[in-house]
């Protein structure tokens, strides 16, 4: 098999293989992200694809259970190619249990819903969807490309779709400035898409990135670990997400929480009051992108 670049994966899909269908992210705008600037961004050919899927044949003898579609947006592939790999992958791994991908909002409506519908029944299991901020001037802001309804259009798409719906936004992307709006925006989007998974990560920035310089030009100042438990909180209070599985426990938070919504909402809450009382905050030495 051949990759190219950094090759990038949701957490929960350690032990996935990785087949790279697109090089690179075809957005690639968001002010916050370093991910896939080392490489231009392309579709590769089928048959390229098709001959990594059959050397992961010969290699993994005892047969793969998932597989993860990379780059950044492997749904802008065209839905007949999409349906292509899915029925190549079926062929090679007929015990095979879960195939995903990442898929940004625009890649999704995009799709007609029917496409979606013929994509799941083909094997697509579940999208990774950075929702990011519900707040159309964050998203504006970090240059998303997409506002808050279009990401509610394409949640529900894909819930309608029946495809298992994973969504990540960042805690502290609109800064101490929008700090109220970002998490009450970001809830009342999730509240109409109701994913089945949200994960929070917190925002970490090096000078490589764009929205760096307009934090050390005080266009945006960066939240304090006490910051990010009071937006936190602020969000749990006010989302209503009932049966979504949440956590906020990537490598990059101050604020360490699981549970699920809406049962454990109120636990959620204390937890991060009594982390915030007692600044027991992650350390900064041990936060990680």
């Amino acid at each position: 098999m051949r990759y190219e670049g950094n090759v990038y994966r949701p957490p929960s899909e350690a032990n996935s293989l990785i087949i790279q269908i697109t090089i690179g992210c075809a957005r690639n705008t968001c002010t916050f992200c370093k991910m896939y600037k080392d490489k231009r961004f392309r579709i590769r050919k089928l048959e390229e694809v098709v001959e990594d899927l059959e050397i992961a044949k010969q290699y993994y003898h005892k047969g793969v259970k998932r597989i993860f579609l990379a780059d950044g947006d492997a749904l802008i592939v065209k839905t007949r190619d999409l349906l292509y790999i899915l029925n190549k992958i079926k062929e090679l791994f007929p015990n095979i249990e879960r195939i995903s991908a990442y898929g940004t909002p625009k890649d999704i409506l995009d799709k007609s819903l029917e496409e979606l519908k013929v994509l799941k029944e083909a094997g697509l299991d579940m999208l990774y969807v950075g929702l990011e901020s519900g707040d159309d001037v964050v998203l504006k802001n970090v240059k998303k490309g997409v506002s808050a309804d279009e990401i509610i259009r394409a949640g529900k798409n894909v819930k309608e779709a029946n495809i298992t719906l994973s969504m990540t936004a960042i805690s502290g992307l609109g800064g101490r400035e929008r700090l109220e709006e970002h998490a009450l925006n970001t809830a009342y989007v999730v509240s109409e898409i109701k994913p089945e998974y949200l994960g929070f990560l917190t925002l970490m920035v090096d000078e490589d990135v764009p929205i760096y310089k307009e934090i050390q030009s005080n266009k945006m100042t960066i939240l304090s670990p006490t910051d990010v438990a009071e937006e936190m909180k602020i969000f749990l209070e006010n989302v209503d997400s009932e049966g979504t599985v949440f956590r906020s426990n990537h490598a990059s938070n101050y604020v360490p929480i699981a549970g699920t919504l809406n049962k454990d909402k109120e636990l959620m809450i204390r937890d991060v009051e009594e982390i915030s009382k007692h600044k027991d905050f992650v350390p900064e030495r041990y936060r990680e992108f």
